[in-house]
């Protein structure tokens, strides 16, 4: 942590860099993008994350992002320094918040929906010094889309159809993988998709993915609790969660989604029973 070329910090970090002798590093789950560790010292645990994989994130975007979400009383955990190590990769120091959510009921499902719309309703003013990106829908969401013409034409014709709107942050990959639990407390985590997006997206996605990994029963209540917020309409939030669903089946081609045993099968229900998806059905 001290050979880290901190270009922010908070005085926690000064106080842990200065004073801190005594430190546990234990391994957590990394994925595919960054180390993580779990740092634990004499007062506190923290967790560092530093990107020394294919992915280069901003992390001074993030790291300012993140404050202002902090700041503004989301769920989200306490940045503390970010900066690069000696091999110039990214890195981003925060608090501790526990493990990724194992189960839900429907009490968790409500505050989950609570917790990703109370994001979407972050005021801007205090993102115009963050540095808050803004993509092309397709082109980020869709790697590769041009490879895959049986997705690409029904895609490009119900992004048509949704008429996108890059109207909040969103945070862009919000899954109970990306939620951390600590006594009955929420935190969310990993923005390295956050961007200015349309909120239903970020919904539809985070509805897809609670279908295909929990059930769809537990899906349609959280759906439920988008709607009872945002008076959407279901069919226009079903609009959106076969854009998201297509998605998720040009990333099987593409990247290394987590497939269970039933898995495909439950894919093939929401293609099934999706109306703006009745079409040839498409291969995994």
């Amino acid at each position: 942590m001290r050979e880290i070329n901190w270009v922010e910090k908070t005085e926690t970090l000064e106080s842990l860099l200065e004073h801190e002798t005594t430190i546990q590093v234990v391994p957590l789950d990394s994925g595919l993008e960054a180390e993580v560790v779990k740092i634990t010292t004499s007062t506190a645990d923290y967790v560092l994350k530093i990107w020394n994989k294919e992915s280069k994130p901003n992390v001074q975007m993030q790291y300012q992002i993140l404050k202002a979400l902090y700041s503004h009383g989301r769920a989200v955990s306490v940045p503390l320094g970010c900066g690069t190590d000696r091999n110039g990769n990214p890195a981003m120091l925060t608090s501790y918040d526990g493990t990724p959510v194992q189960k839900v009921d429907q009490p968790k499902l409500m505050k989950l929906a609570m917790m990703l719309m109370d994001i979407h309703k972050l005021p801007m003013d205090s993102l115009i010094s963050s540095g808050l990106p803004s993509y092309d829908f397709v082109s980020y969401f869709f790697p590769r889309i041009d490879e895959f013409p049986d997705i690409q034409h029904p895609l490009m014709e119900l992004v048509q159809r949704a008429n996108l709107k890059q109207a909040c942050a969103i945070h862009g990959d919000y899954h109970l993988g990306n939620i951390l639990e600590n006594e009955n407390e929420l935190t969310v985590i990993d923005w390295t998709n956050v961007q200015m997006g349309d909120p239903r997206y970020d919904m539809a996605w985070s509805i897809i993915l609670m279908w295909i990994y929990v059930s769809e029963k537990r899906a349609s209540f959280y759906r439920a609790a988008f709607c009872a917020e945002h008076r959407y309409e279901a069919d226009e939030l079903q609009l959106f969660e076969a854009i998201a669903c297509l998605r998720w089946v040009l990333l099987s081609r593409v990247d290394h989604p987590p497939i269970r045993k039933d898995t495909i099968a439950r894919v093939r229900s929401i293609l099934k029973s999706n109306a703006y998806l009745k079409f040839k059905p498409l291969e995994f």
